[in-house]
């Protein structure tokens, strides 16, 4: 088979090892991109937040209406004032924290991984990973291939 075709036994060309790139840089291109997952993981987990902030937001509006409806001003204009549409964090609402970690955290991790990626293996991602699956898989069985056909 040709590499425009591999082969489901052997691995696609951007998951095989450069030549002349060691074992000790397979391996910490792949805590880097371990690190970088977990990085995503808490993204993930900062987008949820955001999106219970303003649902829990949204919410209170409904709270303080229906508090107003059944007869408690004091109580809805308290929560319209003092609650509703609140920094959670100095001057800022959640979508502020989601674009500063974005903008900083996120985008320099994801940067050095790019960087030593690029710089190190000419971009290749997971060749750990593709190292450790073939490893670990049962060449020559059903759902054990290297590709997909």
């Amino acid at each position: 088979m040709t590499e425009d075709h591999p082969s489901p036994e052997r691995p696609a060309e951007e998951h095989r090892r450069p030549a002349g790139v060691s074992d000790a840089t397979v391996e910490a291109l792949g805590t880097l991109s371990e690190a970088l997952e977990v990085v995503e993981h808490a993204r993930g987990h900062l987008y949820a937040f955001h999106r219970l902030c303003g649902t829990a937001d949204l919410t209170l509006s409904k709270a303080a209406d229906e508090l107003r409806e059944a007869g408690h001003t004091d109580l809805a204009d308290a929560v319209e004032q003092d609650v509703i549409g609140r920094n959670i964090l100095e001057g800022r609402w959640s979508f502020q924290v989601v674009e500063e970690y974005d903008d900083g955290y996120y985008a320099a991790v994801k940067d050095a991984e790019r960087r030593a990626r690029d710089e190190l293996v000419g971009g290749r991602r997971h060749l750990f990973e593709a190292e450790m699956k073939e490893d670990r898989r049962t060449r020559g069985r059903p759902d054990h291939t290297a590709t997909p056909d």
